[in-house]
């Protein structure tokens, strides 16, 4: 036994022997190399500043729209002239042990892994100063382990060949802190009106904790998280010993004074549509800031620069020059999504924020069509009637009611048929309808439209008044004109990086996911509100607007008490139009409640002049037959009015009508099988 026991001693000690030699043969490697890497840094000597390029944006015809550095402000200032505050604030917040280490901080790269471990995602950053420095100078912000390689080799060589003082001072000069400012200088003098040397405590502690996401943590974008990084960058402070308890405090409760505002360039093309774009670069290509800003991107865009300008111009020429009202439009290709115009706002200079892309407005009447679209899945046509009559309806178990109104309170007090309820914009025909569907249909409706704005479930949800963006209904309108194809807002066609690699194309979708038959009925329908045929107890919608029209076209206009829209859209092209005050004051000027349509009109008309008319082509299986708009029978040849109208196959009307019936029903037949085509089926293209 004691011989067997010694011998498996042996066998052990044996393996053991051979992994500590196998160990120590590995660490000797690894040594080795790093000396290597080392030596190698050593030769190449300290690494050369490159000088950061602009980013520039073409349009769609290929000319340049734009560059990303026309406003940028840069100086440079010795650390001994930056405020010992703000170094100990970016120090404590970035990189606290980064005068100890050599570039890379073990203990917190060890952190970050736990962390990001126990989240099961990439939670937790482990970049040094010196790794971040590395990063702007040199490279691009891909995340590639090519990328990260060469990051940290730079690292290693910025170690070896500068002193810790050399590496912060470079770092807090080259640092984005939003709003073209680059470097403590030109942010302490944008935020702060004030020479970085001059910053207290608390506007350190504030600036310095601006560089983790200029987007969101910038007072002028939001105070909030401006506030509450502030107060994680004060916390790090009091932990590194920089600051007592009583000092982060008073740092903390300070009434910040801020200087800075929103700047442009007063020849910048396109502003709105320019940040549209940078946007789209930070949230699905997922770049940050100074990679957008001064990577020497080539950002080939959707705009159509002729397009853009008939958008300005028709806003300059629209809206008077006397009123504070505001506005946007949207423009896209409804077969693509890409986004050929953008205006947001009447001033760029004096309000960045983007009223296409950022407010969230009630659309009114606009709306109904989506509504609409949801009673055709659920059995109803362009001829089911309802009563149209002052009605307060009933809901939640009978606990709430809710009343809704027409325009100037006129109703025809008889039934209506959807066709002429969506073209007079019956508001009582609308709100029977919704609450007839089954519950949340039009919620969810919206949703296959790609509205994704919280929506209330409410009776007057078929009004509009839950808010949503100009850009979402413009992009939902789009399913209608492209029978029923999924697609999304594009602003970026291709991005070429610095050395002339495509690092993104975009890849049109072909989902479908409207009926293209109910899309093409909702289509016809929408030709209405132009179509003076359609007139009953008050005039289509459109008719303000009809005379100015030279080409088939369908679309909506919607209004409340403070917003005014109209989109519509031909088979090339869709376009919505918001009018209102930023303040929500109530539109009161009947000249004003008319901005959108008129701008809307001016526009299309201008945009497309050049281009061929095109007809709204039926689906396969649609049949279009002539009715009575009253009744939504079929028309006899006694019928004073009769409207060629299209219906799914199987869903069109089979009764003639009667109210204006003559001695021969036979011969009704035989005129209403020949009949001529009627001048506003050429106009409209109704075929």
């Amino acid at each position: 036994m004691e011989a067997i026991t010694g011998q498996r001693f042996k066998q052990s000690f044996k393996y053991i022997r051979a992994f500590i030699i196998l160990s120590g043969l590995a660490l000797m490697i690894i040594f080795l190399i790093y000396l290597s890497i080392l030596g190698y840094a050593k030769l190449l000597g300290p690494p050369p500043l490159s000088v950061p390029k602009s980013s520039i944006f073409y349009s769609a015809d290929g000319s340049v729209l734009g560059e990303t550095n026309t406003s940028q402000k840069r100086y440079w200032v010795k650390l001994s002239d930056i405020s010992p505050a703000l170094v100990e604030a970016t120090v404590s917040v970035e990189d606290q042990h980064f005068f100890e280490h050599g570039g890379f901080d073990p203990k917190r790269i060890a952190g970050a892994i736990l962390a990001d471990l126990h989240a099961m995602a990439k939670v937790q950053g482990a970049s040094t100063i010196t790794q971040q420095y590395a990063r702007n100078l040199f490279l691009q912000h891909d995340k590639t382990w090519k990328r990260k390689l060469e990051e940290a080799f730079y690292t290693i060589r910025i170690e070896m060949n500068y002193s810790k003082e050399e590496i912060l001072e470079g770092y807090l000069n080259t640092i984005y802190y939003g709003h073209g400012s680059y470097g403590v200088q030109a942010a302490s003098k944008y935020y702060f009106g004030k020479a970085a040397e001059n910053l207290t405590v608390a506007e350190a502690s504030m600036l310095a904790g601006i560089p983790k996401g200029p987007s969101r943590y910038s007072p002028f974008v939001s105070e909030q998280n401006a506030k509450e990084r502030q107060k994680i960058v004060l916390g790090a402070m009091q932990s590194n010993g920089y600051l007592n308890k009583n000092e982060t405090v008073q740092a903390y409760s300070e009434q910040l004074d801020f200087k800075g505002q929103e700047e442009a360039a007063d020849d910048q093309f396109a502003p709105y549509f320019q940040d549209a774009v940078k946007q789209a670069l930070r949230t699905q290509l997922h770049l940050d800031e100074r990679s957008i800003e001064l990577g020497g991107l080539s950002i080939y865009t959707t705009l159509d620069a002729n397009m853009q300008k008939e958008a300005e111009k028709n806003f300059e020429e629209v809206i008077s020059k006397n009123t504070d009202i505001q506005g946007s439009l949207v423009s896209m290709n409804p077969k693509t999504g890409e986004v050929k115009a953008m205006v947001g706002g009447r001033d760029y200079s004096q309000s960045s924020f983007n009223r296409a892309t950022q407010a969230s407005r009630q659309p009114g009447s606009t709306m109904k069509p989506i509504l609409y679209y949801a009673a055709l899945e659920q059995g109803f046509t362009p001829s089911t009637q309802l009563r149209s009559e002052l009605t307060t309806f009933t809901y939640d178990e009978g606990k709430s009611s809710y009343t809704p109104h027409n325009f100037n309170n006129q109703y025809a007090d008889e039934d209506i048929t959807m066709a002429q309820a969506l073209a007079l914009s019956d508001n009582v025909y609308a709100v029977k309808t919704h609450l007839f569907l089954k519950e949340n249909s039009l919620i969810n409706t919206a949703r296959r439209f790609g509205i994704e704005s919280p929506l209330s479930n409410v009776p007057s949800l078929a009004l509009g008044t839950s808010g949503v963006k100009v850009l979402e209904m413009v992009n939902a309108y789009s399913m209608f004109a492209n029978g029923g194809k999924k697609v999304e807002p594009i602003f970026i066609s291709k991005v070429v990086n610095h050395k002339g690699e495509i690092i993104y194309e975009h890849t049109p979708a072909k989902e479908k996911v409207l009926d293209p038959d109910l899309a093409f009925e909702m289509t016809s329908l929408l030709t209405g509100m132009f179509d003076q045929k359609l007139n009953g107890y008050s005039s289509v919608t459109g008719s303000t607007i009809a005379s100015q029209l030279t080409r088939p076209y369908a679309g909506k206009s919607g209004s409340t008490e403070y917003d005014s829209w109209m989109i519509g859209f031909t088979p090339q092209l869709v376009t919505g139009v918001w009018t209102g005050y930023d303040d929500s004051k109530k539109i009161v000027s009947s000249i004003e409640k008319r901005y959108s349509k008129s701008i809307w009109a001016g526009f299309m008309e201008n945009a497309l002049a050049d281009q061929p008319v095109k007809k709204f082509k039926p689906s396969a299986n649609v049949v279009g037959v002539y009715v009575n708009p009253a009744s939504g029978k079929l028309a006899t040849e006694n019928c004073p009015v009769s409207r060629l109208t299209y219906y799914v196959k199987g869903t069109e009307p089979s009764e003639y009508c009667t109210e204006h019936l003559g001695d021969k029903h036979s011969k009704q037949e035989k005129h209403h099988k020949e009949k001529k085509v009627p001048w506003y089926k050429r106009i409209w293209g109704h075929e």
